[in-house]
């Protein structure tokens, strides 16, 4: 599947390079307006980040997400800033179809399977790597766990997806990390969506070919580089 992406702070539509709060590019001031842009072009699912939120530990956003689940009968995921039971419980009671927990399920296993087990199917898992290794915090720290460990220590959760980024690609258009999206599909049972770099067809076509579940497009997007209509096609089309 295809998941066009929001990125929000300060309630508006915005896209940073590699993770980089200094390096942040405006795209729309009415992020409602963006999704119905992307209903309307085809696409099914939505991926929305509260930037604010990854980097100070709650949401932030949660006004715009709320503006964007009503404006849209699309099925949305949503991730950043999620630490806590009652935030995942707010968040999913607005209309969003899953979570997407990063910092606190990496870092507290038991938390990650207390949440998905109260959420059954409505748990994504945000494993966000950069050189191989799990970022966390809005990706503003590391810790030493690679992707696999973290998803095969989640192996019996009743989770929904992995969420995987390669922080290195994100908002570079550079090309998505391939060949460590096919390692975590390979060590994993659940689907892996993968994000960061998804700049062309190919691109889809490449990750559907390593056996990735989905792919998060964001700048590509916005600055013209690819058209939705056109990843939702080459997703249905035989690899």
């Amino acid at each position: 599947m295809i998941l066009p992406a929001i990125d929000l702070i300060g309630s508006r539509c915005v896209r940073l390079r590699q993770g980089d709060y200094a390096q942040e590019t405006v795209f729309d001031e009415d992020p409602a307006a963006v999704a119905r842009r992307f209903a309307a072009a085809g696409a099914q699912w939505l991926h929305v980040v509260d930037l604010d939120g990854a980097r100070l530990g709650e949401p932030k956003n949660v006004e715009a997400i709320r503006a964007i689940a009503g404006a849209v009968k699309m099925d949305i995921e949503v991730g950043g800033g999620i630490r806590t039971t009652e935030a995942a419980s707010r968040l999913l009671g607005m209309g969003v179809r899953r979570i997407i927990l990063g910092t606190r399920a990496v870092r507290e296993p038991a938390w990650l399977a207390e949440v998905s087990q109260a959420f059954p199917g409505r748990i994504a898992l945000g494993l966000d790597a950069r050189g191989g290794h799990v970022a966390v915090e809005g990706w503003q720290a590391e810790t030493a766990r690679t992707a696999a460990a973290v998803a095969a220590a989640a192996a019996a959760l009743p989770l929904a997806a992995i969420v995987y980024t390669d922080i290195a690609r994100d908002g570079m258009m550079a090309g998505p990390n391939v060949a460590a999206t096919a390692e975590l599909v390979e060590a994993t049972r659940f689907p892996v969506i993968a994000s960061g770099g998804v700049t062309t067809v190919e691109d889809v076509r490449r990750l559907k070919a390593a056996g990735a579940a989905g792919a998060i497009i964001g700048r590509a997007l916005y600055e013209g580089k690819i058209t939705l209509e056109a990843a939702l096609a080459a997703a249905r089309s035989e690899v």
